[in-house]
C-alpha cells in the first residue's frame, strides 16, 4: 500500500501560487509544462500591403468595412482560387500589386464624375502590360458589380479581321440598320445557327458616308458595321478571339456567344476588359491579371503568384489593331495624353453600361459605369450633372484621360510600334470600289 501511495503522489499535480507543478518521488516540484491547458490566443490580423511594402489596410474575409472594397473583393477572389484556408488564416502580410499613387488617381478621378450616393455605380481596373499587375482598382461604392461590356467589344472582331488578312481600309457600304440575312449567318463555337433575322440593329450616330471601313468604323464605333463585319470573319472566330486576349465573364460562366456579342452583351469586369486591351499594348502577350504576388507569415514566404503570361497573338496583328485604337483615340474629345495611346469607347443597349477602355506601352485600363439592367441611363443626374444619355465619352472617358495623366505624370514616355503599312494598309478585298 505505502508503494501505491507513493507512486500516486508522485504523479500529483499541485497549485502552487497560481502554477501548476509535479510533485516528485524526492518531495520536489517542477512545472508540469506538458499538462498545462492553453488558453486562447490572440492572432495578429492579417494586413494588405502595397506593391512597396506600406501597409494599405488590414485584411477581413468579409471586405465589409474596408476602405479599398474593390481591391478586398479582388484579393479575396485569389485567395480563394488558391487556398480557401488563407481567407481564415489571421498573421499574413499579402503583398499586393497596388501602386498608390496609382491608386489615389483612379479614385480622384472617379469621385469628380460619380457620386457616392448615385444609384449608378463607377468602376475602374489599371493594370501593367507585360505582366498582368494591377496597379490600381477604384469604384464609386461597395465591392462594383458586373456590367454589360458594350462596345468595347468591337475590338475583338477587328483583331480577327487583321489576323484574317483583311487590311485597315477594307469595309462595307454604309448601311445605318442590320439584320441578319439568314439564322446560319452567325454560328456559334458549337456548330450552332444563332442568327436571328427577326432581330435589327439601328445606329444611332446617323449617316456615316457611303462606305465604312475598319478605322472609320472603329473611330465612330459603328454597331451595323461591327455585326457586318462579325459575319464575314464569323462569331466563333470573333469569341476566340477575346477569349485568348483575356476575356471572362463576371460570374466565371462561359462566354456568352449570340449574334450581338460584338455589341457587348456579356456581363464583365473592368479587370477582364483592361486585361484584353493590355494584351494589345503587350504586343499579343497575355498576361493573367494579379492582384497578389506574395503572402508571408512570421517564419517566410506561405505563397508566392509569379506572373502567367502566354503569346496569344502575332505582334504585327496587335500593332495593326493599336494603330486604329491610337487614331480612334486622337479623333474623339478626349484627345490624346501627350504620348501615345490608344482607346475604344463603349456603351451598352439602351445605356444600360457605359465604357471606355485604353492604353499606353505601359499601362492599361478601364473604366465601366452603370447601374442594374432596368436602370437606364437616360436623363439621369450623376455626380450632381443632369445627363441626357451617358454613353463612353461622357462619364468613363473623361475618368479614364484624368486618371491615366495623373498615374503617368512624370514618367518617360514609351511609343507603340507602328503598323506594318505593306501588310496592313490600304484595301485589298473589300475596298469602296468593289
Amino acid at each position: 500500500m505505502k508503494s501505491l501511495r507513493a507512486a500516486v503522489a508522485a504523479a500529483v499535480v499541485a497549485v502552487v501560487a497560481g502554477a501548476a507543478f509535479l510533485l516528485l518521488r524526492d518531495g520536489t516540484a517542477q512545472p508540469a509544462r506538458d499538462h498545462l491547458t492553453v488558453g486562447a490566443t490572440s492572432t495578429r490580423p492579417s494586413v494588405l500591403v502595397d506593391v512597396r511594402g506600406a501597409v494599405l489596410e488590414e485584411f477581413s474575409d468579409s471586405c465589409g468595412t474596408s476602405r479599398y472594397p474593390y481591391l478586398c473583393a479582388r484579393v479575396r477572389s485569389e485567395l480563394l482560387a488558391a487556398d480557401a484556408g488563407l481567407l481564415t488564416r489571421g498573421g499574413l502580410t499579402i503583398r499586393t500589386t497596388v501602386d498608390q499613387r496609382l491608386q489615389q488617381a483612379a479614385q480622384q478621378a472617379v469621385d469628380r464624375y460619380v457620386g457616392r450616393d448615385d444609384p449608378q455605380v463607377a468602376q475602374q481596373a489599371m493594370i501593367v502590360p507585360g505582366s498582368g499587375e494591377i496597379r490600381a482598382m477604384a469604384t464609386s461604392r461597395d465591392e462594383g458589380r458586373p456590367l454589360q461590356q458594350g462596345g468595347t467589344a468591337m475590338v475583338y472582331p477587328l483583331v480577327a479581321a487583321l489576323e484574317q488578312g483583311l487590311r485597315q481600309d477594307d469595309g462595307f457600304p454604309y448601311s445605318d440598320r442590320y439584320q441578319a440575312p439568314t439564322y446560319q449567318a452567325f454560328k456559334n463555337c458549337k456548330g450552332e445557327n444563332v442568327g436571328d433575322p427577326a432581330h435589327s440593329v439601328v445606329n444611332e450616330e446617323g449617316d456615316h458616308g457611303e462606305f465604312t471601313t475598319l478605322r472609320s468604323g472603329t473611330w465612330t464605333a459603328d454597331s451595323t458595321f461591327f455585326l457586318k463585319l462579325t459575319e464575314r470573319v464569323g462569331l466563333c472566330e470573333t469569341v476566340e478571339a477575346a477569349r485568348r486576349l483575356g476575356l471572362e465573364r463576371a460570374d466565371g460562366s462561359p462566354l456568352i456567344e449570340f449574334e450581338t456579342f460584338v455589341l457587348g452583351n456579356n456581363e464583365v469586369d473592368p479587370v477582364s476588359v483592361a486585361t484584353t486591351y493590355a494584351t494589345l499594348a503587350a504586343r499579343g502577350q497575355r498576361c493573367a491579371p494579379r492582384a497578389v504576388t506574395e503572402i508571408r507569415n512570421g517564419s517566410g514566404v506561405v505563397r508566392s503568384f509569379p506572373p502567367r503570361c502566354e503569346q496569344v497573338l502575332d505582334q504585327a496583328v496587335a500593332d495593326a489593331v493599336t494603330g486604329v485604337l491610337a487614331e480612334a483615340l486622337d479623333r474623339s474629345p478626349l484627345k490624346s495624353l501627350g504620348r501615345d495611346a490608344a482607346g475604344m469607347i463603349g456603351t451598352a443597349d439602351d445605356h444600360a453600361a457605359a465604357w471606355y477602355a485604353g492604353y499606353t506601352p505601359d499601362l492599361a485600363s478601364a473604366v465601366g459605369l452603370g447601374g442594374t439592367l432596368t436602370e437606364k441611363m437616360i436623363d439621369v443626374t450623376i455626380g450632381g450633372r443632369r445627363y441626357p444619355y451617358v454613353d463612353g465619352l461622357s462619364i468613363p472617358g473623361p475618368i479614364w484621360r484624368d486618371s491615366m495623366a495623373a498615374a503617368l505624370e512624370g514618367t518617360p514616355a514609351s511609343a507603340f510600334t507602328k503598323p506594318d503599312p505593306g501588310r496592313f494598309g490600304g484595301c485589298r478585298t473589300a475596298c469602296a470600289a468593289q
